[in-house]
């Protein structure tokens, strides 16, 4: 199968600044595949060479089998792309925005306006169609980007920081939007700060850093290489700390506060019917059980050392 996004060795200097430092990554046709960096990691340079807004220095990358030099009109004309820039001409309705979008890549004008209308009604903002760009408010521009990334019926759909800076009922609308697209097969490409969204939306995560890839996995998959906290409440306090790194795989540590055992261990959701077992055999009686997972964002931090 052809991949939607292919990328080897990818390269982008700036004079001394390397923008993209070997970028090698894959994204599969009809994935939800997000991309997480500290800010200068590369991200806005990887999408804009797939774009074909920055020359690629070096490398190779490719769009649904495209070359993105060489092809370049096949390649742009299967991506939406939704900017983190307010990038709109100000000076028109934005349905006429969409229409213009449209017509440049070849859709009849009759045809456009409906898809318009069609994108406009999609991201919730069919009613302000005769307004200028300036007089909407902020979230509502960010609607509209995603609306004119969606007007030419892209089969790739690039989100690059969509809902910075909106609220937090915005951005689960848009959330909805671009779920139910990728439900119905449009693969898409997501950069964001908010660490939730790459939890709640990606099939996979590439970590970038410095411009080269330093992970790619699930949420799910990244987050179990970290540390759990599972938290026993005793109904006793012991007079020492039970001896359970001695006794259970997975166990860092163990502390002891008053009634309270507060073990470390990897995988804890698995590691607590174990530990449940061992506390009875010792003699406790356990009458409160808290398990914290390891977030996403911890991993981000320890894989990029950037606690931004």
């Amino acid at each position: 199968m052809t991949a939607a996004i292919e990328v080897e060795d990818l390269r982008k200097s700036y004079g001394e600044v390397q923008a993209l430092d070997g970028l090698s990554l894959r994204v599969e046709e009809g994935e939800f595949f997000g991309l997480l960096g500290p800010n200068g990691a590369g991200k806005t340079t990887f999408i804009n060479v797939l774009v074909g807004l920055v020359r690629k220095s070096g490398g190779h990358a490719e769009v649904f089998g495209h070359d993105v030099v060489d092809e370049y009109r096949e390649a742009r004309d299967a991506i939406g792309l939704a900017p983190q820039e307010f990038n709109v001409d100000r000076f028109f309705p934005i349905e006429e925005v969409l229409v213009h979008k449209a017509g440049y890549h070849g859709i009849p004008e009759d045809e456009a306006l409906d898809r318009a209308h069609e994108a406009l009604k999609r991201v919730g903002i069919y009613d302000k169609r005769e307004e200028r760009f300036d007089w909407l408010s902020g979230g509502m521009k960010r609607r509209l980007l995603l609306a004119r990334a969606l007007v030419t019926g892209p089969e790739l759909l690039i989100l690059d920081e969509p809902t910075a800076g909106v609220d937090v009922q915005l951005r689960h609308d848009l959330w909805e939007v671009v779920r139910d697209l990728n439900e119905h097969g449009t693969t898409i490409l997501l950069t964001t700060h908010y660490i939730e969204e790459a939890e709640r939306l990606c099939d996979r995560v590439a970590v970038v850093d410095d411009g080269r890839k330093v992970e790619v996995a699930t949420p799910d998959d990244l987050m179990n290489r970290g540390t759990d906290t599972v938290t026993v409440t005793l109904r006793d306090a012991p007079a020492e700390t039970p001896p359970l790194g001695d006794t259970l795989d997975r166990v860092e540590s163990v502390e002891l506060d008053g009634d309270r055992l507060v073990v470390r261990a990897s995988n804890g959701g698995a590691v607590t019917p174990d530990l449940l077992n061992e506390l009875e055999a010792m003699g406790h009686v356990v009458v409160d059980l808290d398990i914290s997972r390891t977030s996403l964002e911890e991993i981000f931090v320890e894989l990029t050392g950037d606690d931004r």
